[in-house]
């Protein structure tokens, strides 16, 4: 995902309706033919259409203009003129329309592959619709209509399932390169992961999108680190898994932290979410005893250990993210769809 791109803005116009022509009929043997003026033809719309092959908006970054053809002219003979073509835009699913003065949303392309945002210029009429009976040589034409212009907003919000949540270094890339096909950064480094990356986890017969995204820090809220620039990828996903590392003896604090920072940026994703905590990096020294503490101080949710070694502790990731994605607001934490739920429970449970 070279030169990923999540706003922008664009200029529009669509396209000038034509203008109807001013003609009278003449031909041989055809004395006062009267008036034979055609229509000028209908303006371009500006249209976005949806393409799922696109991951960003980085190729608007470059073209930041776009403008529908005009109608042609109308002619003798009551010829009309050739529609303007429409000038199409391409953005990825998840893309928002957004007012660049106000922020508000004009349009959220999420579940829709073609939206007209302007239309073009209706096409004047000719003289030829002007004529009476005591107006038989109407000499004048409507003009076409003018064409419509608007600056807009873009901004990408990406459509996953599950978010993750973690400091730099938790092993957020880890886990999405283990679940998914994803290839995601991994550096004993902090920020490896600069960008959002998206990983379809295939589980029984479903599919769900995951999305691991920059690291936050304490503070992000007032602007440390890369702040809240990506949170905004996760504001449509249906759980949260809050990644822990149980290598930092600060651990038991992690959760808190990373929660007040999200809270700070929006109330719905910590109120309005389904959540698991993952403690990572269970083999390191003094991880397993963490990972009991961190188990015993929050009893009330879904706490699972992680280790890039030990690949049977996926499983019991798995089913956690399918049951928040298969959550119904009435039913509770609900199993995984298809699974034995006393199993569930007993692998939960297992260290």
């Amino acid at each position: 995902m070279f030169g990923f791109s999540d706003e922008t803005y664009v200029d529009v116009a669509s396209g000038k309706g034509g203008n109807g022509c001013v003609s009278f009929r003449r031909e041989r043997c055809v004395p006062k033919g009267g008036p034979d003026g055609g229509d000028g033809g209908r303006g371009g719309d500006v249209v976005f259409v949806v393409k799922d092959n696109l991951r960003t908006l980085s190729h608007l970054k470059t073209i930041r203009s776009f403008k529908a053809e005009g109608g042609q002219n109308g002619s003798g003979a009551r010829c009309y003129g050739r529609a303007g073509a429409d000038i199409e835009i391409p953005v990825p699913r998840g893309t928002v329309i957004k007012d660049p003065d106000t922020g508000a949303i004009i349009k959220d392309l999420t579940d829709t592959d073609r939206f007209v945002f302007l239309e073009g210029g209706r096409g004047g009429l000719g003289n030829y619709h002007f004529r009476t009976a005591t107006r038989q040589t109407p000499r004048f034409a409507q003009p076409g209509e003018p064409s419509q212009a608007a600056r807009v907003g873009l901004e990408l919000l990406i459509i996953a399932d599950i978010g993750f949540v973690g400091f730099p270094n938790a092993g957020k890339s880890s886990l999405i390169n283990m679940l998914t096909n994803a290839r995601s950064e991994v550096a004993p480094y902090p920020f490896t992961t600069r960008i959002p990356v998206l990983g379809m986890m295939r589980y029984a017969d479903q599919d769900i999108v995951l999305a691991d995204i920059p690291g936050i820090i304490e503070g992000a809220s007032e602007g440390s680190g890369m702040g809240f620039k990506f949170l905004r990828h996760i504001s449509r996903t249906r759980g949260l898994a809050y990644l822990v590392d149980l290598s930092d003896p600060n651990c038991l604090d992690a959760y808190d932290i990373l929660h007040k920072e999200v809270a700070a940026y929006s109330e719905e994703l910590v109120t309005g979410k389904q959540e698991c905590i993952i403690g990572t990096k269970l083999d390191e020294p003094g991880a397993l005893e963490r990972f009991e503490l961190l188990k015993a101080k929050y009893a009330d949710k879904t706490v699972l250990p992680l280790s890039i070694y030990m690949e049977d502790k996926l499983l019991a990731i798995q089913q956690a993210f399918m049951a928040m994605v298969n959550h119904k607001p009435d039913s509770g934490f609900a199993k995984p769809l298809g699974m034995d739920a006393d199993f569930a429970d007993e692998h939960w449970s297992q260290t």
